[in-house]
């Protein structure tokens, strides 16, 4: 694989080593909702961050990470399904490892990132400034405070991991919580549901037998179902929760979590978040379906290596086909998550056949052909809390941005008093990649406090979408924005998705086209963010963008877009500006990155470069602009924002015609 098709994911690989419905069903808290007396407004905080200080390599501590984790965040998700009731605290610095790079600016007195929102939100932005703060010092007091209000347990098989993740849907659907079964004493289980002087919580849905054996088997039929087994315990679970929850319709088919499951109980190395189990608690709340399986059809997972080769993708496509339908086609699907590469899962790191990239690739593929897009949760960087709490957050009608106009290039000498575009190299960075709403939420702090922020002219890919589980942190960086801070989406607009596999033929569903679906979806928070440039249409493996995907983005995204594989340059489909999006400079230092720069440099003619970083901070690009105008060869480049580059891109291409 060459240098230009690796990813980000390849960056996050030194992160994670670093860091070592639609019925509805009542909300937990039907009681209250019934009261017509207003409740004073609480919000209970509970801090998880006691798991970090446990010993991953003890298999007891490991257990009850693990089960406290899930636990709460089903807790969390029910609690705060229509207000904010419940926030947890977890999310570094302090706790995050020893390179704590990417939020090294926190303030003293947030000593978890959580800890930042948390105060931001009611000091500086009040929204939560209403609601008294009451801390619950342990689980028991966290589950006695709910007690009136829970309907009862949902039981995974820790020996099934995918149950964990049946155990997740259930939870949202069923308003349930998730605990794992554990016939030991001191289990969270055994405390729940059978000590003395525990809750003695009901448990409504076995996903494992009362005796400890597993439920699903990979034999016979199906547990509670007519349907043949798939010859897979792990794939046996998903099509039990396919039926009686997605096709049922008690899931909400628009949302789906694909995260790691119970696998990280056999391989829990790296920042102990990575289990991701904190980012449930808003698919939960909205009755999410969860999944973890294999794009592969080429060979068996390393997680399930005796299934029939091909069961998890037949699994996955199932599911995904169970969503387009009970959509009826019509509306985006949301997927929270990412392949588990960052764990070696389904990569040539844990004995299969493929890398990260291509896993990652084909993943894009295949779901991108049901109508659906990530939200690209990957490495520890993506872990995330408290969404369900976030979702709540009031957002205005439009957050409009101020734009350049030919009057402003003008008068920067960029075009000539006689509308030529002058002759110089037009440089711009594609600042990303911020597709996930965990990389926004660890980053914003770092990001907005760097003292080269409003010094350089910078365009944030900040995926649009994010806002669903973010909206306060989008507010946030639109409120306390410079002069110099433009914002246009990410890959691949409202969403990471590949274009290519919206409009047929799409091989790996043989569904109509979804091409009208995207373009009415994006032009919702196009409209809500006012941004009116594509900053990188990701194509992966699937065809490369072409003149239908072209025609569709000039609807929502007229100001411009950057193509991945495109070698046609740069220039204008029917008024829209357009680029490759060069992604050879991305994963070096500033000056190792000014030097790959300078190579794109010619002769003093007229060019534009459109060049991809990762994660890199304000800081760092302006030492790598100050690299490239040091040396003779860069005299001649011009550093300018995205709205910038394609209005010149459009305006040199008008005068070439």
């Amino acid at each position: 694989m060459s240098d230009s098709r690796h990813s980000r994911r390849k960056f996050l690989k030194k992160v994670t080593v670093a860091l070592a419905s639609t019925t509805g069903g009542v909300a937990i808290l039907e009681s209250c909702s019934r009261n017509k007396t207003p409740q004073p407004k609480t919000l209970l905080t509970y801090d998880l961050t006691y798991t970090l200080k446990l010993d991953l390599q003890d298999p007891k501590q490991r257990r009850k990470i693990y089960d406290h984790s899930h636990f709460v965040s089903s807790l969390q998700g029910l609690a705060n399904r229509q207000e904010p009731r419940l926030y947890t605290f977890l999310m570094g610095p302090e706790t995050a490892g020893k390179d704590e790079f990417w939020l090294r600016k926190l303030p003293p007195e947030t000593p978890t990132i959580d800890h930042y929102w948390l105060r931001y939100l009611r000091d500086d932005d009040k929204w939560l400034a209403g609601y008294q703060l009451e801390a619950v010092p342990d689980i028991r007091a966290l589950v006695d405070k709910f007690k009136q209000e829970i309907q009862g347990l949902v039981v995974y098989d820790e020996k099934v991991p995918s149950t964990s993740n049946v155990a997740s849907t259930v939870a949202g659907a069923d308003n349930l919580l998730c605990v794992r079964y554990d016939k030991e004493p001191d289990s969270l289980f055994q405390w729940l549901t059978a000590e003395p002087a525990g809750p003695k919580l009901p448990v409504k849905v076995w996903l494992v037998n009362q005796d400890g054996t597993s439920l699903f088997t990979g034999k016979g039929t199906i547990p509670g179902s007519a349907t043949a087994s798939t010859g897979s315990a792990k794939c046996d679970a998903y099509i039990w929760a396919k039926e009686k929850y997605l096709d049922s319709g008690k899931s909400d088919p628009m949302n789906m979590g694909y995260y790691l499951d119970a696998y990280w109980l056999q391989r829990p190395e790296g920042y102990i978040p990575d289990h991701k189990l904190t980012n449930h608690d808003y698919f939960i709340s909205k009755r999410a379906f969860f999944f973890d399986l294999s794009p592969w059809g080429d060979e068996a997972p390393n997680d399930d290596p005796a299934q029939p080769v091909g069961t998890d993708l037949k699994t996955m496509q199932a599911i995904l086909r169970s969503g387009w339908d009970r959509t009826q086609g019509k509306s985006m699907i949301h997927i929270g998550g990412f392949p588990p590469v960052d764990k070696g899962k389904y990569t040539k790191e844990v004995g299969g056949k493929h890398e990260g990239v291509p896993t990652e690739w084909h993943f894009a593929e295949i779901y991108s052909c049901f109508n659906a897009y990530m939200d690209a949760d990957i490495g520890a960087i993506a872990n995330m809390a408290n969404a369900s709490v976030y979702q709540h957050y009031p957002l205005a009608d439009t957050y409009p941005q101020k734009l350049p106009t030919i009057d402003d290039l003008k008068a920067k000498g960029y075009i000539s008093p006689e509308g030529k575009v002058v002759p110089r190299f037009y440089a711009c960075p594609y600042v990303g990649d911020y597709d996930s709403t965990g990389w926004i939420y660890q980053r914003i702090p770092d990001l907005w406090a760097d003292p080269a922020r409003g010094t350089i002219p910078l365009g944030w890919a900040f995926n649009p979408n994010l806002s669903d589980r973010f909206g306060p942190g989008l507010a946030y960086v639109r409120r306390k924005k410079s002069a110099n801070d433009y914002f246009v989406a990410g890959d691949s607009g409202a969403g990471y998705v590949n274009p290519g596999n919206l409009i047929e033929p799409r091989k790996w569903s043989g569904l109509p086209s979804g091409l009208d679906v995207w373009t009415r979806h994006c032009q919702k928070y196009f409209k809500l963010w006012d941004i009116s440039i594509t900053g990188f249409i990701i194509d992966g493996l699937a065809p490369h963008t072409g003149d239908a995907v072209e025609d569709a983005y000039t609807q929502f995204s007229p100001n411009g877009v950057g193509l991945h594989f495109w070698a046609k340059g740069w220039g204008v489909h029917k008024g829209m500006p357009y680029i490759k999006c060069e992604e050879a400079i991305q994963y070096q230092s500033p000056e190792a990155s000014a030097k790959s720069l300078l190579k794109f440099v010619g002769s003093q003619k007229l060019d534009f470069l459109y060049f991809r970083t990762i994660l890199m901070t304000p800081s760092e690009h302006r030492q790598l602009f100050e690299f490239v105008k040091a040396s003779p060869k860069g005299k001649n480049v011009e550093f300018v924002d995205p709205y910038t580059l394609f209005l010149l891109i459009k305006e040199a291409s008008t005068s070439k015609a």
